[in-house]
């Protein structure tokens, strides 16, 4: 198996990216997300991250199904 380095570097910088969109945007309501977050019980918090999981997921697929 032949890792395209570059790549992977590329795709945790753009990870970066969209984690910090919400804090800087968002900064005075970030710690109330966070608490509300916080209370939520793991079964609500797993179903998030099974979203999130999938949406990226179905948009790598999206984005690797363009011909440009």
């Amino acid at each position: 198996m032949n890792i395209d380095w570059s790549l992977l570097i590329m795709a945790i910088g753009l990870a970066f990216v969209f984690e910090g969109i919400p804090y800087f945007l968002f900064a005075e309501r970030m710690p109330k997300w966070l608490l509300t977050f916080a209370t939520q019980p793991p079964k609500f918090l797993r179903f998030v991250g099974l979203t999130a999981i999938i949406l990226g997921l179905l948009t790598i697929s999206f984005g690797r199904s363009l011909n440009f």
